[in-house]
């Protein structure tokens, strides 16, 4: 940042005597360092091979359904939610899984509002109203009715270690008094068009996060708003590119790095810090789309001559989900019991699927090849790499 930038923000101090941080509307003068365009030039070039790659994937719906899980789980576990995508999965085939019901429905509602917000951006575009849309679909029946789901904030909340007051927080945000002012700033950013898109959203990003203007969720909607800001401007074929695997496992230098624009007015250290996990969870993102791809593709020719029609189709199957059971590919595929009881026989004598569940009722299949691509965690680094 150069010494003639303008400020971040200004710190307001309420009646009661704590003092809140009122953010500055975007964008700020930024100073262009060699190292942030090597930085940017990096995440886009990645950005590009991952929009590529999801240009060729023959049936790329499949793909982005356990990619967009993986997100929620991930998203929500940096808000102390346990489950794993595992678990996530194995349920939504319809086996019994013992995590909580509370965190299960709390990632649950992470898929359900990105795949929502997807949708509607074919007619709405990024808003304050499509963000209230987003809350009121990720924070339905969790938080004990507490997060006013869909509504904005109207008292003052806090940042900070658990059981912290207004008088111990690490920040403050706005008060409900110049809170929509700063949205409304905002929204109008997040239309302008003059400035690169990942810088942009690396922007935007922060400010969302300084505003706070959720009772609950806040991080959550935060990182949901990456993605669909990307599915917006194109920038990729196919919602593939999620960040917070890179924020789950650089979370003190997320939380460090963002603060600090506040504190500091280090905007060049989130921006880089931010490109570099585009560019490191674009490489990721490739990896196992790569992987998975072959791996289906290499199934798909395998059954092809040897099995029913049924077989090649819960092959695709596979992709979207590595768990099933003989009644949900039954009904995905819309063939006899005893048909898709074949055909997962077929894929188990082919050491494609094995069962994992014990009992010889409702049985329990998985392609653990695939399950280990999508669990496997991420090689990330906070540096800035080059090729």
């Amino acid at each position: 940042m150069n010494k003639g930038s303008k400020a971040v923000g200004r710190y307001v101090r309420q009646p009661s005597g704590y003092v809140a941080f009122v953010p500055a509307p975007l964008p700020p003068e930024l100073h262009w360092t060699p190292e942030l365009s090597r930085a940017l030039s990096d995440a886009d070039r990645l950005i590009g091979r991952l929009a590529g790659e999801g240009g060729r994937l023959p049936n790329p719906h499949l793909l982005i359904r356990p990619f967009v899980r993986r997100e929620a789980v991930l998203s929500s576990r940096i808000e102390g939610t346990q489950t794993t995508l595992g678990e996530l999965l194995a349920a939504e085939a319809g086996a019994v899984v013992e995590r909580s019901p509370e965190d299960l429905r709390e990632v649950g509602n992470y898929v359900a509002a990105l795949e929502y917000g997807v949708r509607r951006l074919k007619k709405l575009p990024l808003s304050l109203r499509l963000v209230r849309e987003l809350h009121a679909k990720l924070m339905a029946g969790v938080g004990g009715g507490q997060a006013a789901p869909g509504e904005f904030r109207r008292s003052q909340n806090w940042i900070g270690p658990a059981g912290c007051t207004l008088a111990t927080a690490t920040y403050i945000p706005p008060p409900p008094a110049e809170m929509m002012t700063c949205l409304e700033q905002w929204e109008a950013f997040l239309h302008d068009r003059s400035l690169p898109p990942l810088i942009q959203i690396a922007l935007a990003h922060y400010q969302f996060e300084a505003i706070h203007p959720f009772l609950d969720g806040n991080g959550r909607v935060g990182r949901l708003l990456i993605t669909l800001f990307l599915t917006e401007r194109a920038i990729l074929p196919a919602p593939l590119l999620y960040l917070s695997a890179f924020f789950e496992a650089t979370r003190r230098d997320y939380y460090e790095c963002l603060l600090r624009v506040s504190t500091h007015r280090d905007w060049m250290a989130w921006l880089q810090y931010f490109l570099n996990g585009v560019a490191r969870q674009a490489e990721d993102a490739l990896s196992r789309a790569e992987r998975i791809n072959s791996l289906v593709t290499k199934w798909r020719a395998a059954v092809a001559g040897t099995a029913s029609q049924a077989a090649v189709a819960l092959v695709d199957m596979l992709a979207a989900n590595p768990y099933v059971t003989i009644k949900g590919a039954a009904g995905q595929l819309g063939v006899a019991f005893t048909t898709a009881q074949r055909a997962i026989g077929r894929l188990a004598s082919m050491s494609i699927l094995e069962q994992v569940s014990r009992g010889k009722r409702d049985r329990i299949y998985c392609a653990t090849t695939i399950l280990r691509i999508l669990e496997e965690p991420a090689k990330l680094t906070t540096t800035q790499q080059t090729t």
